[in-house]
């Protein structure tokens, strides 16, 4: 199975499982828009609590914000969104397709890294152990051209990129005889620049309604929030604050699923530290967040640090952790130091003091900020690409199953009568109702069970018991592991204790620290 086979199949599963559906689908649809559906909301809501316990309730001096959607427009000029809030879009004049500019030529550059891995491979397998990766970059003649390459475009297009010269990205584009993957021409337009912020009136038209935007990000409501927060919890030098919420995105290429949405939720952290102290915790919070991501479960090899070539106006460090999609490596979460930028942003356009008074050093400052922000619904499609597996069983029969960590899992557990009589449902029914005051729980008498364990196994369900005739004798019942499908026979009085240290998100989150 090909990636681009495996994500069409994934997307598909999404929707016949009641994880997310087309937004408006009955009116045939919205483009880049998504509705989570009764399992995917689950998912979701469980993703932003393990963030959110992890984030918040692990550090003493870090709280928590939800700040409005909609905001003075001034904070969007201060912030630099109005200005420089920006994509470089170019167009195929045969396939009318619009691309970003960047996004062409970091697939170019990722093409050039496929090719470099390859030759790598072929000396792994020609000299086995003995192969020494480091010196066959260095000598290799395929790999030292393909770098050379990859380095003078990355060079040119930081360049262009830095300069805002959309003639010369264009050019690089011509010059890397870069086509477009829907009509295989190489017939570009010029790069032109888009801004990504929707715009809409507050306040009726003949009051003299006023413009202001949707928050493309979450994170000015922090810094316009910082002085309130940190006086009213009486907060202390270095600490952070945190915050789930809706960012909007006129987003023009919009696709690989929810990948990239016009409507999608961040959770970010914005922490304050003192000026000089910032590549301190700037390491340290690079550090903190894979060690979330590994928690879960997932292989190490599915994540990498990625160091901004190009940093943004307001950082003077930055890197992704970009997660190994079906569509290759792409941006999941990033850390900045972002300086004294915000805040110093808001004291100027606002005229209002921004400023920390330190009691240790006894001087007032504005606070430089490491920011950590991970798009919820990336961390979703993370979640879904890893855990779902196509398996061969004995016998021919196949089965879809979804591996999501048990922490996450959308319903974790689900109780079933072995038949629907013999007084077998009501001790099913007693059993679940238990355990359903501490755990999503599912009950299910619809089917074999053998069918009822396959639904259970493609919406991730970690666990299914089984109430049989046996049950009504020695009170024990069968528990079911989703992942290696073994079967044990476990008293019915043991059951919380034992689901306990599978599920209890404590045992999760202790991981984190390790």
């Amino acid at each position: 199975m090909t990636q681009d086979e495996l994500f069409r199949n994934i997307i598909a599963h999404c929707k016949e499982y009641g994880f997310i559906f087309p937004s408006s689908e009955v009116y045939d649809g919205l483009s880049a828009v998504y509705d989570y559906g009764q399992n995917g909301v689950e998912l979701k809501n469980n993703i932003k609590r393990y963030w959110w316990d992890a984030m918040v309730r692990m550090h003493d001096n870090i709280v928590g914000l939800d700040s409005a959607i909609f905001m003075h427009p001034r904070i969007w000029e201060a912030s630099g969104h109005v200005g420089a809030f920006n994509d470089p879009l170019i167009d195929n004049k045969d396939s009318k397709k619009r691309y970003r500019a960047d996004v062409l030529l970091e697939e170019f550059l990722a093409k050039i890294d496929e090719k470099i891995n390859k030759e790598i491979a072929k000396g792994k397998k020609r000299f086995g152990e003995s192969f020494d990766e480091q010196q066959f970059r260095a000598t290799n003649p395929n790999v030292l051209r393909e770098q050379a390459k990859a380095d003078t475009v990355r060079q040119q297009m930081i360049e262009a990129l830095k300069n805002n010269d959309l003639a010369a990205l264009r050019q690089l584009i011509i010059d890397c005889e870069i086509a477009c993957p829907v009509s295989g021409t190489k017939n570009w337009t010029e790069v032109r620049q888009f801004n990504l912020m929707f715009s809409t009136q507050l306040g009726s038209v003949n009051d003299g309604a006023s413009q202001i935007y949707l928050r493309p990000e979450t994170a000015q409501g922090i810094f316009v929030n910082f002085l309130n927060v940190q006086k009213s919890g009486r907060m202390k030098i270095p600490f952070g604050i945190a915050q789930i919420g809706k960012a909007f995105r006129n987003e023009i290429v919009a696709r690989q699923f929810i990948f990239r949405m016009r409507e999608f939720e961040q959770m970010e952290m914005q922490f304050f530290v003192r000026p000089g102290d910032e590549m301190k915790w700037y390491e340290y919070w690079k550090k903190m967040r894979l060690n979330w991501h590994l928690s879960l479960g997932t292989d190490r090899e599915k994540y990498r640090y990625h160091d901004h070539d190009k940093l943004a106006h307001y950082a003077n460090a930055a890197c992704d952790i970009e997660f190994d999609f079906p569509f290759g490596f792409k941006e999941l979460e990033g850390i900045h130091s972002r300086t004294d930028f915000d805040l110093s942003r808001h004291e100027s356009f606002s005229g209002k003091k921004m400023r920390y008074f330190d009691p240790e050093t006894n001087e007032s400052y504005v606070p430089y900020v490491i920011e950590t922000s991970i798009g919820l619904d990336r961390t979703f499609l993370s979640v879904i690409a890893s855990g779902y597996r196509e398996e061969q069983l004995e016998g021919g029969e196949t089965r879809v199953v979804m591996s999501i960590p048990a922490v996450l899992a959308p319903v974790k557990l689900a109780v079933f009568p072995l038949i629907k009589k013999d007084g077998l449902p009501e001790l099913a029914e007693e059993i679940m109702k238990d355990l359903r005051l501490d755990y999503n729980c599912l009950y299910d008498e619809k089917d074999s069970i053998g069918k009822r364990y396959r639904r259970m196994d493609a919406i991730g369900t970690p666990f299914c018991i089984t109430v049989d005739h046996q049950t009504l004798e020695d009170r024990t019942v069968t528990l079911r592991d989703r992942d290696t499908m073994v079967q044990v026979r476990v008293p019915v009085n043991t059951l919380r204790d034992i689901l306990d240290r599978k599920l209890n998100i404590r045992y999760w989150l202790e991981k984190i620290e390790q």
